[in-house]
């Protein structure tokens, strides 16, 4: 897969989907990647809801555990969807609502220097070939890009939240992935 960032920080040949929960970072430095999960409801996939959280429109009576997080304003900056497909929300040089209390070597709020990727899963399924392919081609054109983001500093949100995040889960092949960055 091929993929180039614009100047504008959007990827070329991907959905851009808008996402109101984003803001500037306090200064230009991106130097973390943090990998996630989603599915909505939780196991499913396919549907439209992750976009509709991440953009806040929602329906807290479309299925009762959304009656739960129909309120959260959270975004990430893409979405790997189980076939491979991206979806971007937030542009890489602004800070997506992702990571929530969090901590890497010691500096808090990682909201404000990392790119966070959700993959289209649970902590306990197995991720798609599609979706490590195209994580491993989007990693790459980041890390290109911003050259802070070296393999030591590409991590999950289980490991900058610990004891309050689980994701992307003990499935995911972090191995594998690390090895061809």
């Amino acid at each position: 897969m091929t993929l180039t960032i614009n100047s504008d920080h959007w990827l070329d040949n991907v959905k851009q989907v808008p996402s109101p929960f984003c803001d500037p970072r306090p200064d230009d430095e991106v130097s973390l990647l943090v990998v996630h999960n989603i599915s909505l409801p939780p196991g499913e996939f396919g549907g439209p809801y992750i976009e509709q959280l991440f953009t806040g429109q929602l329906d807290p009576n479309e299925h009762a555990y959304f009656a739960l997080i129909h309120q959260f304003r959270v975004s990430a900056h893409c979405l790997i969807r189980r076939d491979g497909s991206i979806i971007q929300f937030v542009p890489f040089n602004a800070r997506a609502w992702h990571a929530g209390v969090s901590c890497f070597e010691g500096r808090d709020k990682c909201n404000d220097y990392s790119i966070g990727i959700e993959l289209e899963g649970c902590d306990y399924l197995p991720f798609t070939s599609n979706q490590y392919q195209t994580l491993t081609a989007l990693s790459k054109k980041i890390m290109q890009h911003y050259p802070a983001i070296t393999r030591q500093r590409v991590t999950g949100h289980e490991f900058i939240a610990p004891g309050r995040k689980t994701d992307p889960g003990l499935v995911f092949n972090w191995l594998s992935y690390k090895s061809q960055l």
